[in-house]
């Protein structure tokens, strides 16, 4: 283990000369970093996840003394963020994230003679990403946005969140640390700290992607900027989601009491501060669930919310859903001190819902929810249409309800990028089939995800060479099949070499 370093000041704000050395410095990167094999950008990850690993002691107590966060949750997060790392390694080293297709050369193709035609993926360029704060470890400075970027090839630039400086520069000196000593090239990884800088280096005609993760209005700020360069860039942000769940008059028949302290107990983990909360529960009328979700509620005590930005966000969010008529508050926890609150549940139907949408359709980032009533087949059908896009969207039902609930699934489907079966949606899965993502205003790029291996894909852009001599092609494009990777060549995937 690293000895501890003691980070006691909160660190001061990147300046213009440094932040100008460090633009210079990513894209002077650029190239060296994207022209390593897959297979050593793979170890530079690994580097710096047993750095990481290394100093867990240290990071876990200044993210706990940051965050408010409790100790075992964050030691989690952080085998999270190290998991990731090692895992998109392993990505690197199977190599099908690069897509490599040949055609070789073909004079009786159908369309006429094709030329050779050899295509791949590759890195889009340095990448600023801005660190969330309600993850310290797996979104933030060494975070999924960072490990993908990073596997692909492209030098990161990360603007720390104002919510755990001081655990921002200790990580960033730890992956920077470890990057050097494993041979990446100088400038793969630095840390802006300051909203301005962070915003300057979005503009900067030299970075060529960005990521984000946080509210709508910011992330959709931001989003402006990459679109309005003069040259735009991709924006992938992770902004605001409802997640909401519905529940068949088969589930709450066979499992009424479960799912209300599943409810409760997704909508109040982390204190309510993940983006995949439930922010909506559907049930049939008369579902006699109401007696199950207040016990579930009243044994949740208060807990501590990450910082008084969010405290403020939360109790106005609270003051709004109160507030709208045809609501009923079911439990209403007022805020104990500054920051310490208790989950809120809210009652309504959706008539009301429809009617006042464009308040009680708002995320509330913090421990509340809102329960609806539904009459009908057709009235939960309209909910689903009232949504616009959200990370996930849940259907607790029967098997010999599949007739019912079909219709309600193919209208998620549109609104949603992760459909779930039962179980709830908090708890993402950093996997290769995981999709974290949807329509606006989920994220800003409903096409990729920014958890699990293909998360990779958002900043590799592709190329094809035409005819090109084999000494001026990539190696994943050579005839000999020196990486060993799948590749499809002349429509068949295969790892052969290309047969003369």
């Amino acid at each position: 283990m690293t000895a501890p370093t003691t980070v006691s000041q909160t660190p001061t704000a990147t300046t213009s000369s440094e932040l100008a050395d460090l633009l210079a410095a990513v894209s002077a990167a650029a190239a060296p970093l994207a022209a390593l094999r897959p297979s050593e950008r793979a170890g530079l990850l690994r580097a710096v996840a047993d750095a990481l690993d290394a100093a867990a002691d240290e990071l876990v107590q200044l993210a706990m003394e940051e965050s408010h966060l409790l100790e075992g949750r964050l030691r989690g997060e952080l085998t999270r963020t190290t998991f990731q790392l090692r895992l998109f390694g392993e990505v690197l080293e199977e190599g099908s994230y690069l897509e490599a297709t040949i055609d070789p050369a073909d004079p009786e193709w159908g369309m006429g003679p094709r030329p050779d035609l050899r295509r791949m993926l590759v890195p889009l360029g340095p990448t600023v990403v801005y660190a969330a704060s309600n993850f310290p470890f797996a979104f933030s400075v060494a975070g999924g946005d960072t490990a993908s970027a990073l596997a692909a090839g492209c030098p990161v630039l990360v603007k720390a969140h104002s919510g755990h400086p001081r655990l921002s520069v200790r990580t960033a000196e730890l992956v920077i640390g470890a990057l050097a000593a494993a041979g990446a090239p100088k400038g793969t990884f630095g840390l802006i700290v300051g909203f301005e800088k962070g915003v300057e280096a979005l503009k900067d005609p030299r970075v060529k992607a960005g990521s984000f993760t946080g509210s709508i209005p910011a992330g959709r700020a931001l989003f402006d900027i990459a679109a309005g360069r003069p040259e735009p860039i991709p924006f992938y942000g992770e902004l605001g989601s409802l997640n909401p769940v519905f529940v068949t008059p088969g589930a709450v028949k066979a499992r009424g009491a479960e799912i209300a302290s599943g409810f409760v107990g997704s909508v109040t983990l982390g204190v309510g501060q993940f983006c995949t909360k439930p922010g909506l529960l559907f049930v049939p009328a008369g579902h006699g669930l109401d007696e199950a979700i207040l016990a579930a509620a009243r044994e949740v005590g208060p807990a501590t919310l990450l910082n008084q930005r969010i405290a403020d966000g939360y109790g106005e969010g609270i003051t709004k859903l109160v507030g709208a008529s045809g609501v009923t508050p079911m439990i209403e926890a007022a805020p104990v001190d500054g920051l310490s609150v208790g989950p809120t549940v809210i009652k309504t139907t959706v008539p009301v819902l429809l009617e006042q949408a464009d308040t009680l359709l708002e995320e509330c980032f913090g421990p509340a929810s809102l329960v609806v009533e539904y009459d009908g087949p057709q009235e939960m059908l309209a909910a689903a249409r009232a949504f616009s896009g959200n990370l996930t969207a849940t259907v607790h039902g029967e098997e010999s309800e599949a007739a019912e609930i079909a219709p309600l699934l193919d209208l998620l489907r549109e609104r949603a990028g992760r459909l779930l079966w039962g179980g709830w949606p908090t708890g993402v899965s950093v996997t290769y089939a995981m999709q974290h993502g949807g329509p606006w205003p989920a994220t800003s790029a409903s096409l990729h995800t920014s958890v699990g291996t293909t998360a990779i894909r958002r900043f590799l852009r592709p190329v094809s060479f035409q005819t090109m001599p084999e000494e001026l092609l990539p190696e994943a494009l050579h005839d000999r099949n020196v990486l060993g990777i799948p590749r499809r060549v002349n429509g068949t995937l295969t790892t052969d070499d290309v047969k003369a």
